[in-house]
This record gives structure tokens, sequence and C-alpha cells, in this order.
């Protein structure tokens, strides 16, 4: 059997955790504009309604000592939130009408 990277409470998104618990911003944006709006609608259907219950999932830990799957469940938060303008407002995966402008960030957030 695989190793389950999400807690047992979030089984019903372990399908989406290989392909979104990504560590930095940068992969987590490399992986948006990699994927189909089709594949983000997928995932953001199925996590968005969950996002409440992971955060207070979350919230029991202290964030500079989460344990593994909970550190993964964040990133896929963290993906979540990547994907949720594109599904809800542009309808694509790039930025419109941004060129080839482009934010590097140079400090990731915790943990």
């Amino acid at each position: 059997m695989a190793h389950q990277l999400l807690p047992d409470e979030f089984a019903d998104l372990e399908s989406f955790a290989p392909h979104w618990v990504l560590r930095t911003e940068r992969e987590r944006y490399a992986k948006r504009l990699a994927s189909s709006m089709e594949q983000m609608q997928a995932f953001y259907d199925a996590a968005f309604p969950r996002a409440r219950a992971a955060v207070n999932y979350l919230n029991q830990f202290e964030l500079d000592n989460l344990p593994e799957q909970a550190r993964n469940l964040l990133y896929l938060l963290f993906s979540l939130v990547m994907v949720s303008f594109p599904v809800e407002v542009w309808k694509q995966p790039h930025v419109p009408d941004a060129g080839a402008a482009y934010l590097d960030l140079v400090e990731e957030p915790g943990p």
C-alpha cells in the first residue's frame, strides 16, 4: 500500500495529494500553469468544501511543529489558494493581461 500523505480525516482528498501537495510557491505556480482548467476545477470542487475542516484540524498544532501529514494538508490548502482565482475569476490558468510579468518570492511562507 502506498504511503498516505494526508491525515485519515482527509482521506477523501488523498487522490489529489500526489499532484497538489507541493512545498514551494514556485512548484504550486508551475503546477497551476501546467494544469488544465478541468484538473484545477476537479481539485477545487473536492478541496474547497473541506477547507474549513482542514484549517480547524491544523489549528490543533503549532505551525513550527506540524506532523508530516498535517504539513502536507497545509501544502494542499496552499495549492487550493493557488487555483482559486483561475477557477473562480479568470477561467484560465494564466493571469489575464499580465504579459510576461512574473513575481518571484524572496522567502517562502512557513512552516
